[in-house]
């Protein structure tokens, strides 16, 4: 279990270069809101943005989750409890205002990038509602 990496997996790293490269800066492993004890892979403050890029057999990928063969009653269980708490997590950091984005580590690291970029370049953006009437 110690070999397993909690952050800094490949795609996090691909999807983060891709990212960067966009010209977005961000947080790496980072609490969106303080007394939140939970950590997203990319949070770009500013903008209220969370990423996060969850491994299909601990997040429970539909696609590609197979039910362990030692000890299957514990691993599915966790694999139960870690799906609860990334709900949860989402629907607190939305009701905070966040915008949660999800994508499973077997998601092109690209099509990922370009939808991370897209998103925080329109919450970045001022709405025209906002602006001052005359």
């Amino acid at each position: 279990m110690q070999a397993i990496r909690s952050r800094d997996t490949k795609p996090e790293r691909l999807i983060r270069r891709l990212v960067h490269a966009n010209g977005l800066r961000y947080r790496v492993a980072a609490r969106p809101l303080p007394d939140l004890r939970r950590t997203a892979d990319m949070v770009f403050r500013p903008a209220k943005v969370a990423v996060f890029i969850d491994g299909c057999y601990w997040h429970g990928c539909p696609e590609h989750y197979v039910s362990p063969k030692t000890n299957p009653g514990y691993w599915s269980e966790k694999v139960a409890r870690n799906m609860a708490r990334d709900r949860d997590t989402d629907q607190r950091l939305i009701d905070a205002g966040w915008l949660v984005l999800r994508f499973w580590e077997h998601t092109p690291a690209e099509e990922s990038a370009a939808k991370i970029v897209q998103k925080v370049e329109e919450r970045r953006r001022p709405n025209s509602d906002q602006g001052i009437s005359i």
